[in-house]
């Protein structure tokens, strides 16, 4: 089969890669759609150790099973389906009580840091364990459906968050974590929404997913802003999509006494933070991994036409075009939000 495989460092190569057998309670699936995720572009440097070559990778994506192994039950030759991207054992005590994301054994697809190695779908066919597919209704096509990955994440992230009717939420970071975020948090019934951002197109597309207020901190003080919109006391809920140090202590001093820091992104694996400020003002944090059971709601909410994420898609190649849209996306010159590749 056709396959994009990470090399080197920022390399990748269209090779004839052998073409992947379903083993017992897994379905072979030829792939239609995958997404660029940004852990994947953050991978390819090398920095994050979580993407050792060889690896193909791909965790966002749909297709169509050509084969099922053995013992499959619930799922057939000719089903539309897509993924979750945690492969988890369904027998350690965390998956025993549904936090599937905090698997004892988890493995993500796509992904390899060294314990173990896990193909993606950034080729013709992927093998899939059953457990972690979901069918796609006919109201979600297949570029619809590589978006379900972002957005059960997004929505996991705001059900750890337990918003509350009205309540006023500041989100931090209008890439597409970020955006799905915010949509997420509306249809909680969140109250006033503020998304912040230093990019203009960004924040543009923040206005049409719903948020109420936009603030560029490269023009103005967003603490100002946000103490203007919340009577003085700050947010009630703030979510941090970025993960850098400064993103991460500049959203704690957008919450409110007694109210919530959601952490999604961590592009700084560690970073200073204020901890009297959380203990003085006693600040819930929750970090927020993947998703866990969230999966079947978000297919549901864009087949609904509850969530839309068309115009999240920004660019659908081939995937001999693979190497030219992560060297895009790397740059981050171009008004880019999720590239699909189509093997």
């Amino acid at each position: 089969m056709k396959a994009l495989v990470h090399v080197a460092p920022n390399k990748f190569e269209i090779q004839d890669f052998p073409k992947p057998s379903p083993g017992p309670g897994e379905v072979l699936l030829r792939v239609k759609a995958c997404g660029i995720c940004g852990s994947d572009i953050h991978g390819m440097t090398g920095h994050t150790g979580r993407r050792i070559p060889p690896i193909i990778m791909g965790h966002e994506a749909s297709g169509v099973i050509e084969e099922t192994g053995g013992g499959v039950k619930n799922f057939k030759v000719g089903d539309r389906i897509t993924f979750d991207s945690t492969v988890f054992c369904n027998s350690c005590k965390y998956c025993l009580q549904g936090l599937v994301n905090l698997c004892s054994n988890r493995m993500v697809v796509g992904v390899s840091p060294g314990e173990y190695r896990k193909h993606g779908a950034m080729a013709e066919y992927v093998t899939l364990p059953e457990q972690i597919l979901y069918k796609l209704p006919d109201t979600v096509g297949f570029h619809q459906g590589a978006l379900i990955e972002p957005l059960s994440i997004a929505m996991h992230a705001v059900n750890r968050g337990r918003l509350h009717i009205n309540e006023k939420v500041v989100v931090m970071g209008c890439g597409i974590i970020g955006l799905m975020t915010m949509q997420c948090a509306r249809l909680n019934g969140c109250g006033t929404l503020i998304a912040i951002d230093m990019n203009e197109t960004r924040l543009e597309m923040a206005k049409k997913v719903g948020a109420d207020i936009v603030i560029n901190p490269l023009k103005e003080k967003s603490l100002d802003v946000i103490l203007s919109h919340t009577l003085g006391e700050g947010a009630d809920a703030v979510f941090d999509a970025v993960g850098l140090d400064k993103t991460a202590n500049d959203a704690l001093s957008y919450v409110r006494r007694g109210g919530k820091l959601i952490l999604i992104g961590n592009l700084t694996p560690t970073a200073p933070f204020g901890l009297q400020s959380v203990v003085t003002r006693e600040i819930s944090i929750y970090g927020s991994c993947a998703s866990a059971g969230e999966y079947q709601d978000s297919v549901d909410m864009i087949g609904s036409g509850r969530i839309k994420v068309d115009w999240y898609i920004s660019k659908v190649a081939p995937l001999e075009e693979g190497q030219l849209w992560f060297d895009k996306l790397l740059a981050g010159k171009d008004p880019l939000y999720k590239v699909l590749l189509e093997p």
